[in-house]
């Protein structure tokens, strides 16, 4: 670093487990760019001066992660149409003091699903597990990408419900609906892309899943979200049963490969930032 440099950063509580500054930081030296990526620990009660720092201190902008993503949106004096649409911000850049938000999660999974698999998501039907906000951002770039038949299952019916509802009032062309959890095995049969948003499974409740494999087939392409462990119980019984499967780590690699492109311009280094990530995540597999 020195007195030419670049900020960006990483705001949200905690910090301390986050990867991205090792991605970043790994994609700037690779380019040879004169950037810097730091992680910053926000108080809850001080989000609206750390954007405001942002401006004051000339950062050229920060991702946004748990639990600010919302909050962030006040302080802001542009949120792009995906953004408003999936109702969270986990980008933000800082335009000649100008601060604009943009969601990259959706599109970063939509992204990596593509050009990880080759799939044509216009030719899907999908059904999603979960309802939460990670199953939102999903949702809405998937049927943004033309994804023509979606439906959504979670343990809380109503929440499953009111989600399905609003996708559906913003793409009238598609077909969406909630579905009950009990039902999932059955509307599987006609799916072919399954996509998991939920925590179910992750480190260190390895052992878990939110389908049962019986219902799984080889026309399906599953994918999970979760990044550790990199092969979850779903995607191991996906893959016993032919199917094809998708890790949740190219949608962190991408979508912190859209955030790097907006600030720099630049297409990202997409392979040196995946060996970042995933030589970290080996490190911590041997500890």
């Amino acid at each position: 670093m020195n007195s030419q440099t670049i900020l960006t950063g990483l705001f949200g509580h905690p910090v301390g487990h986050s990867l991205s500054p090792l991605m970043h930081n790994r994609a700037f030296a690779e380019l040879g760019v004169n950037f810097h990526y730091a992680a910053f620990d926000i108080d809850p009660g001080q989000v609206r001066e750390a954007v405001a720092a942002i401006r004051a201190l000339g950062l050229r902008g920060v991702n946004v992660t748990i639990p600010y993503k919302v909050a962030v949106m006040d302080y802001l004096d542009e949120v792009e149409e995906e953004a408003k649409a999936i109702g969270a911000v986990n980008t933000i850049v800082n335009e000649g003091g100008k601060l604009i938000g943009y969601n990259t999660d959706g599109r970063g999974f939509v992204r990596s699903l593509i050009e990880e698999t080759g799939i044509d998501v216009k030719r899907q039907s999908a059904i999603l597990v979960g309802a939460g906000g990670a199953a939102r951002g999903v949702a809405v770039s998937l049927l943004r990408a033309g994804l023509p038949s979606l439906a959504i299952a979670n343990r809380t019916e109503e929440k499953a419900e009111r989600l399905a509802e609003q996708l559906q009032a913003m793409n009238p062309q598609a077909r969406i609906a909630a579905l009950p959890m009990k039902e999932i095995a059955d509307a599987l049969t006609d799916a072919t892309l399954l996509v998991q948003t939920t925590s179910i499974g992750m480190h260190p409740n390895i052992d878990a899943s939110p389908v049962a494999a019986e219902a799984l087939h080889e026309r399906l392409l599953v994918s999970d979200l979760i990044y550790n462990p990199l092969e979850t119980k779903l995607l191991r019984d996906a893959k016993e049963k032919g199917a094809r499967i998708h890790h949740g780590l190219g949608m962190f690699i991408y979508q912190g490969a859209l955030s790097f492109e907006y600030w720099t311009g630049q297409p990202a280094p997409v392979e040196a930032m995946r060996k970042a990530v995933s030589d970290a995540l080996y490190s911590r597999r041997q500890e």
